[in-house]
């Protein structure tokens, strides 16, 4: 696999491939391709929220105990 570019994320890769994308009249047609974009930025997303999670709960009482 390549190395990505330190520049963007594939979060905001993907949000500006979306918006560049997504109009009002591809939503009423159904563009499958632009729909397969939200997917993947949706993917993107429930995976960074999960990754927190779990960090977050990984840590335990540790924050609260040093606050």
């Amino acid at each position: 696999m390549a190395k990505k570019p330190a520049g963007e994320s594939d979060e905001v890769r993907l949000k500006k491939k979306v918006a560049a994308r997504v109009t009002q009249e591809t939503k009423l047609s159904g563009d499958p391709a632009a729909r397969a974009l939200q997917k993947r930025l949706k993917r993107v997303q429930r995976k960074r929220r999960a990754l927190s999670l779990r960090k977050k709960h990984a840590a335990g009482n540790q924050t609260e105990a040093k606050s």
